[in-house]
């Protein structure tokens, strides 16, 4: 498939959290809109909201490790997302997978919870890249048409049906690193629609956390049908279908995950890719197999539709930005 600027153009884009209202980002940016005012259970006491940094001002901050991941001695590798007791779950009405394991990597990925200057609710999808920082998008902690920060963020990890492994382990968001607050082009916010998020709690210790590799776009594309897409999506599970009467917790509490989607394209530093996401799964990692280790490669934050509303394809942010914050 081949892409350019005129051809998004002529389509909608939606970027895809969980939010209270349709936001227009300019004339063909958008947001996908749902409300959940359900706060983290055993937050921080400390209320301060996060502090902002624009990454042009982030010097002082830099990540350690050069993207090397952290498996934890207590927790072992499993390659299958919705492994649980040897059992893998059969699901058939899309391609996408309830995330049921508490083992590594998947021990990783978790709910990013904020709330906006009014007390409003929204989720996102974020993933630990080091002991106290996770790794999501702009608009997951900036309302992209006031361009206002989130007044309090909150991660969650590995959540499954509503529930974390240790109530303890909610971590509250301090700091956020991030690549744009939608003050550009539609083009530019595209391409900078990512945030690092500081944690007052190093999770990851416990829970692992990923690495991530920097792939030329022609080498990402080459390798179709290899992906791994995890994400809180705000439609999955719907537990009034067959097979899911047990996800008690609702929309958006059990993360999904597809395995075996591609990236199709990629133009103007933006990627292109067909993994199944929607509200809620913005921030979510596209995840490769890269010598047998499982590591970031892109970072889902949007979908193109038509003027009809349907889905035409997602879009990716590369990971050329943690290079630079990276030593």
């Amino acid at each position: 498939m081949k892409t350019n600027k005129k051809a998004i153009a002529g389509f909608s884009l939606v970027l895809t959290s969980v939010l209270g209202s349709a936001i227009a980002v300019s004339s063909w940016y958008g947001v996908n809109a749902q409300t959940t005012n359900k706060k983290p259970t055993n937050p921080s006491n400390n209320q301060s909201a996060p502090q902002f940094t624009r990454s042009q001002d982030a010097k002082g901050f830099q990540l350690t490790g050069k993207g090397k991941a952290f498996q934890p001695k207590n927790l072992p590798l499993a390659k299958k997302p919705d492994e649980v007791a040897g059992k893998r779950g059969i699901i058939g009405w899309d391609d996408r997978t309830p995330m049921l394991s508490r083992k590594y990597p998947w021990s990783a990925i978790g709910r990013v919870q904020g709330f906006d200057t009014e007390g409003k609710g929204y989720h996102c999808t974020g993933t630990l890249i080091s002991e106290d920082v996770v790794l999501t998008n702009a608009h997951c902690v900036i309302n992209p048409e006031t361009r206002q920060f989130s007044k309090e963020v909150f991660f969650a990890p590995n959540v499954i049906n509503g529930q974390v492994a240790d109530k303890a382990d909610v971590a509250k968001v301090t700091n956020v690193i991030y690549g744009t607050d939608f003050s550009g082009s539609g083009l530019s916010n595209q391409q900078n629609d990512w945030a690092i998020l500081k944690l007052d709690k190093a999770i990851g210790r416990k829970y692992g956390y990923l690495g991530w590799t920097n792939i030329p776009s022609s080498d990402l594309i080459r390798n179709r049908g290899k992906y791994i897409f995890v994400g809180y999506s705000g439609d999955f599970p719907d537990n009034n279908r067959r097979g899911y009467e047990g996800f008690t917790a609702g929309l958006g509490w059990t993360a999904s995950a597809q395995v075996g989607c591609s990236i199709v394209d990629a133009k103007d530093s933006v990627l292109y890719h067909d993994c199944d996401t929607t509200g809620g799964s913005s921030g979510g990692a596209i995840i490769g197999i890269i010598n047998g280790e499982p590591r970031i490669v892109a970072l889902n934050n949007a979908e193109l539709r038509d003027k009809k509303g349907q889905g035409v394809i997602n879009l990716a942010v590369p990971l050329d930005f943690l290079e630079k914050l990276s030593r």
